[in-house]
């Protein structure tokens, strides 16, 4: 292809000319996908309703001046520090990838070739491109002629053969040749920032653990006011207790019915899940798509750089004559080495085939470019022989189709070039003469090695696959088989479909989906979600904007393009689609392990709810702050961390908050009896304040210690240790650091209550336990309860989602 020259026609914008469009705005800048800022990050974990309550709470401790009641503060501060350390780590990594991939771009201004960043580029700039660069913004070709790659924006890997006076689109590559282009359209304008521009609102958080503690945090705020006024004014005027005293009492009631530790520990679990994902170069962006991840149950895979690694690679030469396959390998290398600093895929992968082939740099006296028009590049040798590569209905004819049966033989997705000698070139790279055949050139897509044991990974599983190329479909379906892909041959070209019912029953009915434009990305998703699938996607190109954003979760490479990696979730950094397997295993150990902990959190928060009512009736509220920590710490805290740290692989079920509850409940309303039992005996016995709520707090841990052995079954030894060692740290605990828990020494009378009490207690729970467990399902009153009580919440939720939506529109309008 000629080459793009400057000439005295072309000589660009002057000083001045560059300055004048600067003023007026017309700059290359704010065409991507921005990331937080660390202030906005800082902003939104600590202004939350969660902790607005707990600071609320701390100023009532400090205002008694018994300050070692703040101990709950601890966990509030450790879930802020580790939610804003693990979202700045990863802004500050994925902006390090941004700025990584940022190059300069060559123009002509005051007739002098600059190169200049490509932010600061400026309409009607002279651009200069060729191989391998990237289109910095939308321009018109005035010199030069070039194959286009514009896989990143349509998804298709197809080459696009441009000439002067076409338009290239920001965001494609210069497949081969060199041209000179005239900036059309700068900024926000683009064609690959338009498509930006509908990433650029946040992608909502989808977590049923993270809309599960924020409603509990709501419904517990909603009682706190009632409920706490309540409680002091009972303690302080018909119980006559000192108001410091009356202060505790009360903030002991409301700090219990918020599961501080249990938004801690999600914290912390997610926090660990990233750490670990990280050290395999899996970027985490959002941290509650962990739990996305783990109920994922479809995914949708783009083929190009995905399943094949968008290079070419050589299967085989066969031979058709009497030339040897050393003999064609030779002329291959001629040909290819000739034309090397132009080499497209196709020539790439026949270039690192012959690379063990020696030629010398002498031995072509010209060459003939490949042109998507002629469809083959040719070589004169030294020798004057004359040598032909290219496709065969274009060098052969119809004679190609006698080569029938021996491509039969091999993929459907496998391409064909024929390479042999003619008779001489035309001064325009026509063929002169006859054509005679040395033999045929197999090249296919090389597939990731790794793409088969992936997809064979996600099948065992029972997560389906589904395949959205911008490519042929019927190539697309033959390369899923390869990779083993359930239902390849289920293939659809969508440029067929039209309207929005069709569509909707292809993607029901469909595995493998070619030709799809960005919206008909989107509208998969969207309907695949409309069917109940949480759907997982992922992408490299500014062509997948749409999709990454509506997927449930979106897995972006990191040398895709940068509004993808900023869209996304997930960023592989290396680029390695074999750590999809390890990324779904990850969250579904952190969110089993965390769900079966998070029962541990709510038996506090429900039974504290329940005594908090009974102690405006019948007070005082029979704990403190500090004695609340205490069986925190110890019955809730160390199990869950324990717990939670184990492997467990098994694919999420049910919905978080019936299968947290019914684990929790039976807990929870054993306690709440005790501690009745024991506030009714205190009236007979007369022990005290002091000694019933160290009463309670033991019978609490007796409880605790039966359900930490329920929900530790079948027993390991690490589970077995963890109750030996939260046994020692209660009785520990009591006996060595009792005054500072403010804990008494048990009387004859305490003792027998203890165990009385005890007994039926656990006795109690078993039995409950045992029949909610029959009841996970739903098929209770209670279950059904709470699932319509999730179910309102969610309406309304999506209610106000739509409202918010339909206002950022008539903002942006405006």
């Amino acid at each position: 292809m000629p080459k793009a020259e400057i000439t005295p026609d072309v000589c660009g914008l002057t000083s001045r000319e560059v300055e004048q469009r600067v003023k007026a705005g017309k700059v290359n800048s704010d065409t991507d996908v921005k990331t937080k800022t660390i202030p906005q990050i800082i902003a939104e974990h600590t202004f939350t309703l969660f902790n607005g309550v707990n600071v609320v709470l701390a100023a009532l401790v400090i205002f008694t001046g018994e300050y070692r009641n703040l101990l709950f503060m601890g966990i509030v501060i450790a879930n802020l520090i580790v939610g804003v350390v693990q979202e700045v780590r990863a802004k500050l990594t994925v902006d390090k990838l941004s700025v990584m991939t940022v190059q300069n771009v060559a123009v002509i201004r005051d007739h002098k070739r600059q190169e200049v960043p490509v932010s600061e580029l400026v309409q009607d700039d002279i651009v200069s491109l060729s191989h391998g660069d990237q289109v910095p913004a939308d321009a018109q070709i005035i010199a030069g002629s070039v194959t286009m790659d514009e896989s990143l924006l349509t998804g298709e890997a197809d080459r696009i053969e441009k000439s002067e006076g076409d338009e290239i689109l920001s965001g494609s590559f210069v497949a081969s040749g060199s041209l000179m282009a005239r900036v059309t359209r700068v900024g926000k304008e683009g064609y690959a920032a338009r498509l930006n521009t509908e990433a650029k609102c946040i992608k909502p958080i989808r977590s049923q653990i993270r809309d599960t503690l924020n409603m509990i945090v709501r419904f517990s705020t909603f009682l706190m006011p009632p409920l706490g006024v309540g409680l002091f004014l009972r303690s302080v005027f018909f119980e006559h207790m000192d108001i410091n005293a009356a202060i505790l009492s009360t903030v002991a009631a409301l700090v219990s019915m918020i599961p501080q530790g249990l938004i801690l520990l999600t914290s912390s679990v997610i926090a660990i899940a990233t750490i670990r994902l990280g050290s395999k170069k899996v970027l985490i962006q959002q941290s509650y798509c962990v739990e996305t991840l783990a109920r994922v149950d479809t995914i949708c895979l783009d083929k190009t750089g995905t399943i094949t690694s968008g290079r070419m690679s050589v299967e085989d030469i066969v031979p058709l004559n009497h030339e040897s396959k050393r003999q064609i390998e030779s002329v291959c290398a001629l040909i290819v080495r000739s034309q090397e600093s132009d080499a497209n895929e196709t020539a790439k992968a026949l270039l690192s085939y012959v690379e063990e082939i020696p030629t010398h740099s002498d031995a072509v006296r010209a060459t003939v470019p490949f042109s998507s028009e002629r469809k083959y590049s040719g070589c004169i040798a030294k020798d004057g022989h004359a040598y032909v590569l290219g496709a065969g209905q274009f060098v052969m004819g119809v004679d190609y189709n006698k080569l029938y049966r021996i491509r039969k033989h091999y993929s459907p997705a496998s391409r064909f070039l024929v390479v042999g000698e003619v008779s001489g070139f035309t001064k325009e790279g026509s063929i002169t003469g006859s054509f005679r055949p040395f033999g045929l050139v197999v090249i296919q897509d090389e597939i990731r090695p790794y793409a088969a044991d992936t997809i064979k990974y996600f099948t065992r599983q029972g997560v389906n696959v589904r395949v959205i190329t911008g490519d042929d479909a019927r190539t697309a379906s033959q390369i899923a088989k390869q990779v083993g892909v359930v239902g390849a041959d289920r293939c659809v070209d969508l440029s067929t479909i039209h309207n929005t019912k069709e569509l909707k029953k292809v993607v029901r009915h469909k595995r493998i989906f070619g030709r799809v434009t960005p919206q008909q990305k989107r509208a998969i998703i969207e309907e695949l979600q409309r069917e109940g699938h949480t759907v997982a996607m992922t992408g490299d190109g500014v062509n997948d904007v749409l999709a990454l954003k509506k997927a449930d979760c979106s897995i972006a490479m990191a040398s895709g393009s940068a509004a993808t990696r900023n869209v996304a979730e997930v960023v592989l950094a290396d680029n390695d689609f074999s750590h999809l397997p390890d990324i779904v295993a990850e969250g579904r150990r952190s969110i089993n392990n965390l769900q079966r902990s998070a029962s541990l959190f709510l038996v506090k928060t429900v039974f504290s709810i329940v005594l908090c009512l009974i102690s405006i009736f019948f007070p005082p509220y029979p704990f403190m702050p500090i004695q609340i920590s205490f069986i925190s710490g110890l019955i809730i805290g160390y199990p869950s961390f324990v717990l939670a740290l184990e492997p467990n692989h098994e694919r999420l079920h049910g919905d978080f908050l019936v299968n947290v509850l019914t684990r929790s409940l039976p807990a929870s309303i054993s306690i709440v009896a005790a501690v009745v039992a024991t506030m009714a005996a205190e009236d007979i016995f007369s022990w005290g304040f002091a000694r019933e709520s160290t009463l309670c707090v033991w019978l609490s841990c007796i409880v605790g210690i039966a359900f930490i052995y329920r929900i530790s079954q079948p027993l390991t030894p690490l589970r077995i240790g963890l109750l030996v060692t939260v046994g020692i740290g209660v009785v520990g605990g009591s006996l060595l650091f009792g005054n500072f828990f403010l804990l008494q020494a048990s009387t004859e009378t305490m003792g027998i209550h203890l165990v009385l009490v005890g007994t039926l207690a656990c006795i109690l729970f078993n039995r409950l336990y045992t029949h909610f467990q029959h009841d996970i399902y739903g098929n209770g009153l209670l279950m059904r309860a709470v699932k319509k009580a999730e179910a309102n919440y969610e309406r309304h939720k999506g209610l106000l989602q739509r409202y918010r939506s339909r206002a950022q529109a008539e903002n942006s309008n405006r």
